[in-house]
């Protein structure tokens, strides 16, 4: 929408004024029914994400207080020895598309178990940290998800509400103004028409 060519003069022109004018208005209504189903998708994915967000935050709340009593009983040691032999997690992303954006729509983490060869933590408060920290890091993986998917959806919700208001506030009134400009010349050349065409036919019967 950088621009147009100048439409020819007549009623050619006029024709394609209003060819491009129905197809303006047409896309514009396209653009809001649009518009209004991705504002109702990004509504339901800001409320994913904010459940996503409070859960992940109280199950690290609660990793962080296993974690706590862990180190209080044991030290950062039995920390250090809970830790070792114990492989990265792998998280796995399932991506969809709405009204044509894609976005992530789930994701998986998968914590390993420990291996039979590790040590064992060294204390009950570490087993259950490194449980609660699985849990952590699971629902971590769903609010990334959540996130990712609503800051997605709500670009495509900026970009199209600022196609719709050029559509709406510059290009179709612009078309309409070169269309009101093109009837008048039409109706003034018809009238210069008719002028010319009378005059002949006076001198004609003289």
């Amino acid at each position: 929408m950088t621009g147009a060519r100048p439409a020819p003069p007549g009623r050619a022109g006029r024709l394609r004024l209003r060819h491009s004018l129905d197809v303006a208005e047409r896309g514009a209504d396209l653009l809001e029914q649009k518009l209004r189903i991705l504002r109702a998708e990004h509504e339901r994915l800001l409320n994913a994400e904010k459940k996503a967000a409070g859960a992940w935050r109280d199950l690290l709340s609660e990793a962080e207080d296993w974690l706590l009593r862990g180190l209080l009983l044991g030290g950062e040691q039995a920390l250090d020895t809970a830790a070792e032999g114990v492989g990265p997690a792998e998280v796995t992303v399932r991506w969809t598309t709405s009204m044509g954006v894609r976005h992530p729509a789930t994701a998986t983490a998968f914590v390993p178990a420990r291996p039979l060869t590790a040590a064992a933590p060294g204390n009950t408060a570490l087993v259950h940290a490194e449980a609660a920290y699985g849990r952590a890091l699971r629902a971590a993986a769903e609010y990334a998800a959540a996130h990712a998917a609503a800051e997605l959806l709500g670009t495509e919700v900026i970009s199209t509400r600022h196609r719709v208001r050029a559509l709406r506030r510059h290009w179709i009134p612009r078309l309409r103004e070169a269309l009101d400009r093109a009837d008048l010349a039409l109706e003034q050349a018809e009238h210069e028409d008719g002028v010319r065409r009378r005059w002949a036919a006076r001198s004609t019967g003289r």
